[in-house]
């Protein structure tokens, strides 16, 4: 009876021993997880900041027409790969092809005016100096000297008058043919055409957007951080990102070239305004820009608005 009473004892002794085994390698699990962590984050993980709110962005060329006219034929398509320099859209150039020979015809008659002037001039002078030699003789009046003196006068305003009609006859004819090289439309810079517009037999007026070119080969990404990660954060910093159209296989190496002036928030169309009614504080992210390696660019092209996971490491100090 005693020996029964004693056996559930003993297991119940050997149990609870078990238990504080456990509870201690448990606990002294969670602690090593807990120092390895600390000591992770101390040695590497302090050491860099990270985000997926990261979208790749360029400087996107949006081209116009500089003149009225209608489109005589379209060049290009989305997503064409053009050139700085090529052409993208002509205009009908009829009306600046005849303005031009109406400037041309202008600036004719002005030439043929002066050399009329010039004339008119020399034969001025050559009067006024036969008098003036014949003056002292008393063969010619002092009203006829006068009168001849007027005429060179005459002779002198007209040429000028004639030289002036020149050199607006000349600012007219270069402004068309301006205007007649600026019915040929063509690429600002080299990329891929976007958000083409433009269709043929379309009028066109001056400042309207036809298409974008979209210069790839200088991507670069804006990377929103936290406000609370940009404490270390400085340009010239390195930074590795991944994209999502390529996955984590294809790394890209970056330069910090600056931040933004503001958060996007505060550049909103209706921004937040904290000062009035309830507020709750979140915390903001600031767009740091990030220039990419155009050789790893040119051998694995983005596109504008591509995920980034971005990685900065705050180690180096520029």
């Amino acid at each position: 009876m005693s020996q029964s009473i004693q056996a559930p004892a003993a297991n119940k002794a050997e149990l609870s021993l078990k238990r504080k085994k456990l509870f201690v390698l448990l606990t002294l699990a969670v602690a090593a997880a807990g120092g390895g962590y600390g000591a992770y984050w101390k040695l590497v993980a302090s050491h860099f900041v990270s985000t997926d709110n990261a979208y790749t962005n360029a400087e996107v060329a949006q081209v116009t027409s500089q003149v009225d006219g209608q489109v005589a034929d379209v060049k290009v398509v989305n997503s064409q790969k053009v050139k700085r320099g090529d052409v993208l859209i002509a205009l009908d150039n009829t009306d600046a092809t005849l303005n031009m020979r109406q400037a041309q015809a202008d600036l004719a008659r002005a030439q043929a005016q002066k050399i009329a002037a010039e004339s008119d001039l020399e034969r001025a002078n050559i009067d006024l100096s036969r008098r003036q030699a014949l003056a002292g003789t008393g063969a010619v009046s002092g009203d006829e000297i006068t009168h001849t003196k007027d005429a060179e006068n005459n002779a002198h305003a007209a040429l000028d008058a004639a030289n002036a009609s020149i050199a607006q006859a000349q600012a007219r004819l270069e402004r068309t043919k301006v205007d007649l090289a600026r019915t040929i439309i063509r690429a600002p810079v080299d990329g891929v055409v976007a958000r083409r517009e433009v269709q043929l037999g379309q009028r066109v007026q001056p400042s309207v957007p036809l298409l974008s070119v979209v210069p790839v080969q200088n991507m670069y990404v804006n990377a929103n951080f936290k406000e609370v990660q940009l404490e270390g954060v400085r340009p010239g910093q390195k930074a590795t990102m991944t994209s999502d159209l390529y996955g984590s296989d294809i790394v890209y190496h970056g330069v910090v070239e600056g931040f933004d002036g503001g958060t996007g928030s505060a550049f909103s169309i209706i921004p937040a305004q904290n000062a009035t009614g309830n507020w709750i504080k979140v915390v903001q992210r600031l767009p740091v820009r990030i220039r990419l390696d155009p050789a790893e660019l040119a051998a694995h092209p983005l596109r504008v608005g591509l995920s980034m996971n971005t990685t900065i490491d705050l180690q180096n100090k520029p």
